[in-house]
């Protein structure tokens, strides 16, 4: 090719798992680097903004953004991105859907800043000194990015125009994504790489609908390679979640975990699932139906584990004295805040 595209891979609040996911391609990522040049990418080189900021607005062909939105310099970065980019991907879990870290929207940043540093068992903080976006200190003044006080997923904050799902994405999934960017064979914007159906539609375990009677965690019982888990009293997110990952939880004797998200038609991941698991409870009695209930011990993380920013609920009901003003900055406060202390330099 005598113009080389261009990529950039950014991540934001998440755990680095589509970073090496990028890597597992293999000797497909050779294919990656005879198409593009990488004009970004913190993880592996030696890049910093003002490289990014000197680039001219949608030089950037591709900008494949991991993770979800926690702070300001996150937000910041993204929207520069954006500016600079033809194309966004959110890849991953995080940035499709809020991810793992979006469960920390069951708390607010107060509670979330009480637990790190007053109330581990590890922590000595004496005087319960708290991170604050700007510090005085006699060499000058110290600035940390402004902590959210909601986590977002990558769509809330710019726009995207296509999403490749997993925790972390498949490397089947990687290749198909970037052979369409090679070849210019892209889906419709706003296009979910992966299956119109289920997990449950690839899934080749035995279903004879079966009820059951008490609902277990994955290590409380010898699974059954041969049989639905659900039928197992095994909660699996399978009837809620997007197929394209090649069951590979399930191959594995696992439980689908959900990372795919939602299929196309679904609003809510978690009450698609909490839907599937009522049909399965063989009981008309309330107190034997709260018993079932009390049996799944974290709802959260089970409906909820990748999808929170994306879910109907978003996030925990705060109380009066815990609303957003009470609190204090919003996200567009707080990222006005960090610009003033910039400017105040």
């Amino acid at each position: 090719m005598a113009d080389k595209l261009k990529f950039a891979f950014y991540w934001n609040a998440s755990c680095g798992g589509c970073e090496i996911a990028v890597l597992d391609i293999n000797e497909k990522i050779l294919d990656v680097a005879a198409l593009a040049d990488i004009v970004l990418w913190p993880v592996a080189l030696d890049f910093k903004y003002h490289h990014v900021r000197a680039l001219a607005d949608g030089s950037i062909d591709v900008s494949f953004i991991n993770g979800s939105i926690r702070n300001s310099e996150q937000k910041e970065i993204v929207e520069l991105l954006r500016e600079k980019s033809k194309v966004v991907v959110a890849f991953g879990s995080c940035a499709h859907l809020g991810g793992i870290p979006a469960l920390a929207n069951l708390c607010s940043r107060a509670e979330i800043f009480d637990r790190a540093y007053r109330e581990t068992p590890s922590t000595v903080n004496p005087e319960n000194v708290l991170p604050r976006p700007r510090t005085r200190v006699p060499e000058g003044e110290l600035e940390l990015p402004v902590f959210f006080d909601h986590v977002y997923r990558l769509d809330e904050v710019i726009p995207v125009e296509y999403y490749v799902p997993g925790c972390p994405p498949t490397p089947s999934m990687i290749a198909e994504a970037v052979t369409a960017i090679a070849t210019g064979k892209l889906p419709p914007v706003g296009t979910v790489f992966g299956s119109a159906r289920t997990v449950c539609d690839s899934c080749r375990r035995t279903k004879e609908e079966k009820k059951v009677k008490a609902f277990h965690r994955i290590h409380e019982v010898e699974a059954d390679p041969e049989r639905c888990f659900l039928e197992q009293g095994i909660i699996c997110a399978g009837p809620a979640t997007r197929d394209g990952c090649g069951t590979l939880c399930l191959n594995a004797n696992m439980p689908c975990r959900g990372c795919f998200g939602p299929p196309d038609g679904v609003a809510d991941q978690g009450a698609r699932l909490l839907s599937a698991l009522a049909t399965l409870v063989d009981s008309k009695d309330l107190d034997e139906i709260q018993g079932l209930i009390d049996q799944v011990v974290d709802p959260a993380g089970y409906f909820y584990r990748f999808g929170m920013s994306s879910s109907l609920l978003k996030h925990k009901v705060l109380r009066p004295e815990r609303t957003a003003a009470a609190q204090g900055e919003t996200m567009a406060q707080a990222a006005a805040a960090a610009e003033e202390g910039r400017g105040s330099r």
